[in-house]
């Protein structure tokens, strides 16, 4: 894929090299040392991922497929057929397509931090809907996007499409802080359509991050494997195991990296000792009310229109919209 492809525009803004290493050593460098859950997504990661989301344990997924097979129509009528929609964090765009299917925007936009997913979802988009124009951003989404607006100009109103819920990475600061870094580029009227995992069991969060097979597992210490590739680090992924638990007073899940024994890693000219139980927190995924997050929204400055949700509250997507 590339920029002779009459349907899809490429635009490649990778973060450089040295903000990575900054960013890895700022994190280690913490008392509480951490990994930014962004650096999962290598190839391998990916596909780990998408793992993930077939496991019996692993409900966000098939939950939010079933939610927009009953609801994508509704959904599309509310934002609009000649929007353009941006979607953050492609990943496979299964749920993307349910939705891109019964809107058919006038422009799609797909923003993610994995150029060979974000690469292969959009060809597969641009041979099931053809005649969609389509811009593919390789960025990190977690930092400003400036979004390419000879691209956008012939399109109505901007609708953020963030599924998969994603935005539970972010603390609740953070998403307050996301959004509202969003909402100037979606402009007066503009929207925004958000996957969000829903407080509910312990245990049925719990075994959702802990799965059986141990994919989860594997796809936490990859992180480990990614960064000795990317950066030249020393890191001994069996030296680690996968701890993740539900942090019920922050609704929380933590996914931290325990470590074995006391160590050394070397990365970038710069040693870090790890004591024998000492953790590397790798992601949160935070857990909502539904009317908690609809008060997110609206101190980042969105109005709460519609929530949907399945029989057993497990999961949500909620529409907000930006004042005229």
């Amino acid at each position: 894929m590339g920029n002779s492809s009459a349907r899809i525009i490429f635009h490649d803004l990778p973060p450089p090299r040295q903000s990575m290493l900054d960013e890895v050593l700022a994190g280690l460098a913490r008392p509480q040392k951490e990994i930014a859950p962004k650096f999962f997504y290598d190839a391998r990661g990916c596909g780990l991922f998408e793992a993930i989301c077939d496991l019996a344990e692993y409900y966000p997924t098939r939950t939010e497929l079933a939610i927009m097979r009953l609801h994508a129509h509704a959904m599309a009528g509310l934002l609009g057929p000649d929007c353009a929609l941006i979607e953050i964090g492609c990943g496979n765009s299964e749920k993307t397509r349910l939705l891109l299917d019964a809107l058919r925007p006038a422009v799609f936009v797909a923003i993610d931090i994995a150029r060979e997913q974000l690469e292969a979802s959009c060809s597969a988009l641009a041979q099931s809907l053809p005649g969609m124009a389509i811009v593919a951003l390789r960025a990190d989404f977690a930092q400003p996007v400036a979004l390419p607006l000879d691209e956008l100009q012939h399109s109505g109103r901007r609708i953020l499409y963030f599924p998969g819920s994603t935005i539970g990475n972010f603390t609740p600061a953070e998403a307050r802080a996301f959004l509202a870094r969003w909402a100037p580029q979606l402009g007066a009227g503009g929207g925004a359509l958000i996957g969000v995992d829903l407080k509910k069991d312990h245990a049925l969060l719990n075994a959702a991050y802990n799965d059986a097979r141990g994919v989860t597992a594997e796809f936490n210490l990859n992180v480990l494997r990614h960064l000795n590739r990317a950066l030249g680090a020393d890191f001994d992924p069996a030296a680690f195991r996968h701890h993740a638990f539900y942090n019920a007073e922050l609704g929380r899940i933590e996914m931290h990296l325990v470590s074995l024994r006391p160590q050394r890693v070397t990365i970038g000219g710069h040693v870090f000792e790890l004591r024998a139980g000492e953790t590397i927190h790798t992601e949160n995924s935070c857990k909502y009310g539904r009317a908690e997050f609809e008060d997110l929204g609206r101190a980042a400055g969105f109005e709460p229109v519609q929530c949907w949700t399945d029989d057993r509250g497990l999961f949500s997507v909620h529409y907000f919209t930006l004042p005229q």
